[in-house]
């Protein structure tokens, strides 16, 4: 016991001696116990370091708009397929774009001793496609509309472009760009056409043509695939082709396949595929092709009806665009020739729809905030 006493007491008065002599030693062992003790130990007081954030303060029944609304014009090529409609995930569900365009050519002539009629020709188009998207199934609506005329001196006036197209196509989503799909189309055209090789002055008795004689149902139910928004293919293996004449006169006439005198309608049921695909040669230089085939199951399925549609795009700046189009046409019920038509025009156009320019793509949509 005594031992103990003696060693404790050493050791007390031997610290006391040396914390006399050694005060800064102690001063830095105290700092490094607390530096310690801070980084082990929690702050638990949340208002240690408070931070103030503003906020606008407004008068009561204050109405805030934070965002401009307006409708954006689309200066590059528009969709025309939905795939980026149908790879878009959110919210939105109804979409639309349109494209306008007027197109004109005019030719003046005074004392030119080569002689030439004065004229002028108008042609106007307009695309418009409203769609649907909800999970895996989307709704695709398009209506296309033509007019156009050339009016010159001493002739009456002759149509150059006249059409009706529209079309309706739903989908369903199977994995791997394909989609069950099933939709329509009517096809037509506004007012009465005339052969003008055989009927330079034509008058109304000498028509060959008029709204709803003939007009065009096509209805079916297959399959498409879109794995790009400048490709896509719909093949339906079963589809019926209905052709129609409402005018008396030229149920009479002998044309669109018609078996007999009077007849209004004709049916067929075949196969038929859909091929679209445009290809960007420049900047702002597109061809876009369509190609469309349809075989008769029950009527010499070897006779083939083909319509191909190549559209050459060449767009100047926001509002001026070149368009030369090429249309052929075969079929044998009507007439054993192959049908073309061509056009080259300098016009107007503007394009309504979503610019999405983090993706650098064309979406469809109505409305977007500035």
């Amino acid at each position: 016991m005594k031992k103990f006493l003696l060693l404790f007491s050493f050791l007390f008065f031997s610290s006391a001696l040396f914390s006399q002599k050694n005060p800064d030693v102690l001063k830095e062992i105290d700092s490094i116990s607390q530096k310690r003790w801070s980084a082990i130990n929690l702050d638990l007081d949340s208002l240690s370091d408070p931070v103030l954030v503003k906020f606008d303060s407004h008068f009561k029944d204050t109405i805030v708009i934070r965002d401009k609304v307006v409708i954006s014009s689309v200066t590059e090529e528009i969709p025309i397929t939905p795939y980026n409609l149908l790879q878009m995930v959110g919210p939105k569900k109804w979409f639309y774009y349109g494209q306008n365009n007027l197109v004109f050519n005019q030719s003046s002539f005074s004392n030119w001793n080569t002689g030439g009629n004065n004229n002028i020709g108008i042609i106007g188009k307009i695309r418009y496609n409203l769609s649907y998207k909800k999970g895996k199934h989307f709704l695709d609506n398009t209506l296309q509309l033509g007019y156009g005329f050339v009016a010159s001196e001493g002739e009456a006036s002759r149509k150059t472009e006249d059409y009706i197209n529209l079309m309706t196509n739903y989908g369903y989503d199977i994995g791997k760009n394909f989609y069950l799909s099933t939709g329509f189309q009517i096809l037509t055209q506004f007012s009465a056409g005339f052969n003008y090789t055989t009927t330079p002055d034509p008058e109304f008795n000498d028509r060959i043509s008029r709204f709803l004689s003939p007009g065009y149902l096509n209805a079916g139910l297959g399959i498409s695939y879109n794995p790009a928004e400048d490709f896509q293919v719909i093949f339906r293996p079963l589809n019926g082709k209905f052709t129609f004449v409402t005018d008396p006169f030229l149920q009479k006439a002998g044309r669109y396949g018609f078996e007999k005198d009077g007849q209004s309608m004709r049916s067929e049921l075949g196969a038929l595929v859909n091929v679209l695909y445009r290809i960007k040669i420049y900047k702002d230089i597109n061809f876009t092709n369509q190609v469309n085939f349809f075989s008769n199951y029950v009527f010499h399925s070897e006779r083939v009806d083909v319509a191909y549609n190549g559209t050459l795009n060449i767009r100047f700046n926001k509002f001026i665009t070149t368009t030369v189009s090429l249309d052929l046409a075969y079929d044998h019920d009507q007439l054993q020739k192959l049908q073309m038509k061509q056009t080259l025009g300098v016009g107007f156009s503007y394009n309504l729809g979503y610019d999405d320019k983090d993706k650098n793509k064309k979406l469809i949509k109505p409305f977007i905030a500035n």
